[in-house]
């Protein structure tokens, strides 16, 4: 888990060296007092950023099996990008935008 701070409509996320998001596949839920994110880095510059919330009954997603989010009440699995890759969950996760730059992620 990562944790970052709101500034105005947006999260703030430092990434650091020591951060799961410091890599290119690294995956983290970010928490913060606006809400509480999935977060992976799918590039050098480029991340995506996910509702938390499961499409099938609203289950917090909090796994991630090193390719996809899981989430722990039925087994759903979507990809980084908020596709579903197995149900039951049949919608994808709303996603938002992200901003990287100088090693700060800006999620709105």
């Amino acid at each position: 888990m990562v944790n970052g701070s709101v500034s105005g409509n947006t999260v703030v996320v430092q990434i650091d060296s020591s951060s799961p998001l410091a890599a290119v596949g690294g995956a983290a839920m970010v928490r913060s007092s606006g809400g509480a994110f999935l977060v992976a880095r799918t590039g050098p510059d480029s991340f995506s950023a996910l509702t938390t919330v499961c499409t099938h009954e609203t289950c917090t997603i909090t796994g991630f099996d090193s390719a996809n989010y899981v989430c722990p009440c039925h087994g759903s699995k979507f990809t980084t990008t908020g596709r579903v890759v197995n149900g039951p969950a049949n919608a994808p996760l709303r996603s938002f935008a992200t901003v990287f730059a100088n090693n700060v992620l800006a999620i709105s």
